[in-house]
Order: C-alpha cells, then structure tokens, then sequence
C-alpha cells in the first residue's frame, strides 16, 4: 500500500459525536460478527477484574499477524473508534485490505471496567474542564498497559492483571509481525513511538497529520531520556534506558518503574510495535519553536516548584481524609498512587534542570508543555481525588469533616479550573481516529513489504504511567 492510499483512506474517516460508550462499543463489534459470520471469528481471550468477558476479533486471512488493542488506557478512547474504523474497512472494502496480506486480531477494549468510569465525558469530550471533572486512570500497577512481568536492576514486577494475562495470550498465541497499542494524549500536536527507525513508516507518520491538519508535538517530550528517531518520533528503547537515566540523575529507579510494556513482551517474537499519541485539543503555543526569555533549566524549576505546591495541596486533602474514607474506590487507589509521585515528577526535574546548559533557551512549545503539563496532572488527579470523597458523600458515609474537606478541595479545584490554558480548540474526532488509523496502515504496509525479510529481536518498551 503507498502513502497516497493511507492518506486516502486516512482522509475517508466519518465524523464522530463523542466516543462509544462500552456497551455500545461492543455491541458494534458484535453487530459486525452477526453479519460477517464468515469473515470475523470472536475468541475469549480472557476475563477483566469484574467479571466481563475479553474478546479478540479476527479478520483476514493474511500472511503477517497484527494485534490491535484498544483501552489500554482507558482514559484514552480515541483507539474506540479506530479500532472499530479498522474492523469495518476490512470487512467493507476486502480487496484494498488483502493488499496488506495480513491476519488481524482486534480487542476493542481490554480495559473495560476502568473505561466505564470515564463513561461521563465519553459524549461530550470537547470541554477539557468537564473531561478532568469526570477523569479516571488506574494507578501504575492496576494499568493493562504498564503491569507485564519485569526484572532489571533493583526493579521486579509479577503482580500481572487477569487483563494483562489475556493481552500477554494473545500475543503469545499469534506471535504478531505487527502490534498497535491504541493510545493518546491530551493537548498539544501528534507523536509516535516506533521500535525500529524505518525511514519509510517514518515519512508516512510525518505525511498523515500533516495531511489532516494537524501538528507535530515538537515540545517538550513526554519523557526527557526518550531518543528522538524524527522529529515527534521516539524510540521504544526499553526499561534500561529510563533505569539508566534516572540512576544518573541519583534518583531510586524502583520509586518509579514498575512493570513492563506490551511492546517489550511482544520484542520476544520480533514485532514492529507502534504507539500514536493524539491530542483532544490543539494550541498554537504546542508546535511554536520560537526562542522565548527564559533559560530551560528555569523554566523546568518553575513548572517542578508549581507541580509541588499542587502535589502539596492534594496530598493534604488526602493525609487529612484518609482516617475518615470507608469505600475502597478506583478513584482512592489511583489518588494514593498518583498524589504523591507529583513530587516525585518535581524532584525529578529540579534534578536534571540542575545539568541542563545554563544558556539554552527554551522555546515557546517547551514553556506551553512544561506549564500545561501542571495543569493537566493537578486537573486529573484532583478530580479524582474529588471523585474517592463524592463516593462517600453519595453514600451516606461522609462525617461532616470530611464533608468540609471535600468542599475546600472542590473550590481549590475550581481556582484551577479557572487557570485552564486559553486558546485551545478540540480537535474533530474524525482526525484523529483518521490519524491513528493511517498510522496502522503505515505500519503494517511496512510490516507485508518485501523489504522486510526478517524480523530482528528487540528489547523494547515504552515507559511511563502517569
């Protein structure tokens, strides 16, 4: 397939309201079953924490194995409807399909109980404030994504999740040529993550945002150790290099690395793995390269100091309720991970603005990414601290304490709902599903090409959790 067909069919996406709901999510999926009995085969692959039933559907008859796995995140539905998109052009436009020479194995979510929890912006997913009021994110080792058996150095993890297990069967079982994890961001422009530097995918993901109007995230990086294959390109250099990275910074790399990526279970069979970060909003500050009056170095203290006395407040809304909190909610798990490791983020980066050259300057998009990046963590996790106190209120297990702690939480949230950046305009979802979905066809074009003759075993991984 050649780039002027990915930009083609990635430019043919149909517009989207909202995201779909689970249940609505699935029941499309099985919509697709029921009328292609022939053409699509649904395997249980496994069952999440809560008793639902994981499914795998697959497509094709091809050559090359590709796994595509949306919710990995499930504060990150956009893979809904790519994964959706994906499963309805292979089964309506076969002969452009089979030009791809590949068997593919979709799972529309493999998260679906944290997804239900962000079901309440799912239809209007425009509005950032309404988005974080009703956010939810699994702590670091109740995330599919992030709970994959992992030893290095001081690091080990092997407290895998039922969802995790299913994913790690899946691959196992299909020894995939290709695997997306379906992902994205929040505000900004367009990324990626690739395991391998192809030039060829490369020139594709650069040539589909483009294409439809959209910027590369040339700001600051989600990771400061990542390597930078292209510009908005980083490579999945696994657990070593972020292991690494904060070693030399004197910092314990078992504070803040866990468990191991999907992408670094599958490098056991050789598999290309692509990410591709999307934005729900654009700003115009995100891609802007101009030099601005600030060192780098300052301008990373400044945003840890702001990080901190946000991190501060949360956790002692948090310190100050825990004795009075009876309901082990999603939403306490995940505050009581992510509450404290904004300090950590902060001490983090006092640490490296301490090597930084004192006369590198910072450029308009490092400064908008650096400061929207205090704006989105203290956004999400007050919200979800707000949302483990709401759980006892609406109960009827709140003491009139921790009743006044909610509401003092409740009007500091709102002072930071009020300092929400100006100038940013949701982005239609028909983009971005339209981006995602030409990153796949990028890669999987790459993947069925006769230039690639054999598959190299990589150790990759990406890195985070936050």
């Amino acid at each position: 397939m050649d780039q002027r067909t990915v930009l083609r069919l990635a430019a043919e996406v149909p517009d989207r309201d909202g995201f779909p709901l689970v249940d609505d999510l699935h029941a499309r999926f099985a919509a697709l079953a029921a009328a292609h009995p022939d053409r699509v085969t649904v395997t249980r692959i496994g069952t999440s924490r809560l008793g639902e039933p994981l499914h795998s559907h697959r497509i094709g008859s091809g050559s090359h194995a590709a796994v595509i796995v949306g919710g990995v995140h499930p504060n990150e539905p956009i893979g809904s409807w790519t994964a959706l998109h994906l499963a309805t052009w292979l089964l309506e436009d076969p002969e452009t399909a089979a030009t791809l020479d590949t068997t593919w194995h979709i799972v529309p979510t493999i998260d679906p109980d944290g997804m239900r929890l962000n079901e309440a912006w799912f239809r209007d997913p425009h509005d950032r404030v309404h988005y974080a009021r009703h956010f939810y994110r699994p702590a670091p080792d109740s995330q599919v994504e992030w709970t994959f058996p992992n030893s290095h150095g001081s690091v080990y993890f092997d407290r895998v999740l039922p969802e995790t297990l299913a994913f790690m069967r899946l691959i196992d079982d299909t020894r995939p040529d290709l695997l997306v994890s379906l992902h994205n961001g929040e505000m900004g422009g367009v990324y990626y993550y690739l395991s391998e530097d192809l030039p060829d995918v490369i020139d594709t993901l650069h040539a589909v945002p483009t294409a439809l109007g959209l910027p590369l995230d040339t700001g600051e990086p989600e990771s400061p150790y990542l390597r930078e294959l292209a510009p908005a390109v980083f490579a999945m250099d696994g657990v070593e290099a972020a292991y690494d990275y904060l070693v030399g910074l004197g910092i314990d790399p078992a504070e803040h690395i866990h468990g191991g990526s999907s992408a670094a279970w599958a490098a056991r069979h050789g598999t290309l793995c692509m990410v591709a970060e999307l934005p729900y909003w654009s700003h115009p500050d995100a891609d802007d390269q101009t030099p601005t009056d600030e060192s780098y170095a300052d301008l990373l203290r400044r945003s840890a100091d702001a990080l901190a006395a946000s991190g501060a407040e949360l956790q002692a809304v948090l310190d100050e309720a825990s004795p009075m909190l009876t309901i082990a909610t999603p939403f306490l798990e995940a505050s009581r991970a992510f509450v404290p490791m904004l300090a950590g983020i902060a001490d983090t980066d006092r640490a490296r603005a301490d090597r930084e050259p004192v006369d590198r300057t910072a450029t308009v998009a490092e400064r908008f990414g650096c400061e929207d990046l205090v704006r989105c963590f203290r956004l999400r996790y007050g919200g979800m601290l707000l949302r483990a106190l709401e759980a006892e209120t609406a109960a009827g297990t709140a003491s009139a304490p921790l009743r006044r702690l909610r509401d003092r939480l409740a009007q500091q949230y709102a002072a930071w709902q009020a300092d929400e950046a100006a100038g940013a305009e949701p982005i239609p979802i028909r983009t971005l599903v339209g981006v995602q979905f030409g990153a796949v066809l990028a890669c999987a074009s790459h993947v069925s090409g006769p230039h690639r003759a054999s598959r190299p075993s990589l150790a990759t991984s990406l890195t985070g959790g936050a």
